[in-house]
């Protein structure tokens, strides 16, 4: 790539920005979990992105290295919250009303998605991370990886280990509802239990 196409594909950074970012916001809201710091995060990574638009390499997609800076800089912002000794954030309930998915529909459907939600937030941060990257935003492992500045062998163990972590989680809440009806089957009268067969 010739040096004018370098500094063409720098120069058209800034009006590329606007376009990424409902992804990007999606992915920081989902990063850190509530909207206010979301909005911090992604304010600072788009200040970043475009003072470091000459770091953009040819070749690299504009949108990976802005997922790379905004994970970068939730990851700093975690840093700094350790140092000043702060606890570690909560699950907002909020936070589910804020994504709208307008293919949910059911009582049930929203019920397993909020559960889905739960899971994925009580996973390590490095797991959830790549879940969130793979499973949710689309990019590949390798893409991923680009992203998260790991090789790709970490991320695929990351991805597996939280997809164990979550099935079993799964596993065990219908574990539990099937000792409770049998429970409560056993429980009911003998002429009710034959008059329910």
């Amino acid at each position: 790539m010739s040096t004018a196409e370098v500094d063409s594909e720098v120069d058209s950074f800034p009006s590329l920005l606007p376009g990424m970012l409902p992804r990007l916001w999606a992915f920081a809201l989902r990063l850190c979990g509530n909207q206010h710091d979301a909005e911090d995060v992604l304010q600072r990574a788009c200040v970043r992105g475009l003072e470091r638009s000459h770091q953009l390499q040819p070749g690299t997609s504009a949108l990976s290295w802005m997922f790379s800076i905004v994970h970068s800089t939730w990851i700093n912002e975690l840093r700094a919250r350790n140092v000043r000794s702060r606890s570690s954030m909560d699950w907002d309930d909020d936070f589910l009303e804020t994504v709208a998915d307008p293919h949910m529909r059911t009582p049930e459907e929203v019920l397993l998605n909020g559960e889905i939600i739960a899971a994925v937030e009580r996973l390590p941060e490095a797991q959830r991370t790549v879940m969130l990257l793979v499973a949710v935003e689309g990019f590949s492992y390798a893409e991923a990886a680009e992203i998260l500045e790991v090789p790709i062998g970490t991320i695929m163990s990351r991805l597996s280990r939280a997809r164990q972590t979550i099935g079993a989680q799964f596993s065990d809440r219908k574990d539990r509802n099937d000792r409770g009806e049998r429970s409560a089957t056993a429980a009911q009268p003998a002429s009710t239990q034959r008059a329910a067969r």
